[in-house]
């Protein structure tokens, strides 16, 4: 909450601490997800040496800064919304909770569909673009950003099931032909 006091001033914009977090969780999304877009389009294989270079306290700091950054603005709106600390409290163990349970379903189901990864990946990049920009205080109204995201995923679905018909055709055209042999 003590957040949103300016620090300084650049260009007649005034910087707050939520600002800098915003722009810095934002560049880090940038990175993060463009690195990891990169990676897919690599051809070899990754080493075990590269998979285990990611230590257990890096991973650790990612998810911290990633909480921070997507908790920022959901807690300033908490705070504004609710005047007891203890519904916010329960809110967020409930929130947490569920990506808890979500988290295998979710991600056997992205592994099982790679370019729902892509689709993730570029979402985080439209993430980090709206946090920056957020951050300079160009305010893009959240609707705009999921009905957007929204849209992407129905249309991903769309494709995931028309692949899916796809193969299944294919499968029995095969079954046929070998029958008919």
């Amino acid at each position: 909450m003590g957040l949103i006091e300016p620090i300084f001033t650049i260009l007649g914009n005034e910087i707050s601490g939520r600002d800098i977090i915003l722009v810095l969780g934002g560049l880090f999304l940038l990175a993060k997800s463009t690195h990891e877009i990169h990676n897919s389009f690599e051809i070899e294989e990754p080493s075990k040496t590269s998979v285990a270079s990611a230590s257990f306290m890096t991973t650790l700091v990612q998810i911290a800064i990633l909480d921070i950054i997507f908790s920022l603005d959901s807690v300033i709106t908490a705070v504004g919304l609710v005047d007891h600390l203890s519904i916010m409290v329960i809110a967020i163990v409930a929130s947490v909770s569920v990506m808890l349970i979500a988290a295998k379903p979710i991600g056997e189901f992205v592994d099982a569909n790679p370019t729902i990864k892509m689709l993730a990946l570029s979402f985080l990049i439209l993430v980090g673009f709206t946090l920056i920009a957020e951050g300079f205080d160009v305010h893009i109204p959240k609707g705009y950003v999921y009905f957007s995201m929204a849209f992407s995923f129905v249309v991903e679905i769309l494709n995931i099931k028309a692949r899916a018909r796809k193969a299944k055709s294919i499968e029995t055209m095969l079954l046929y032909k070998k029958i008919k042999e």
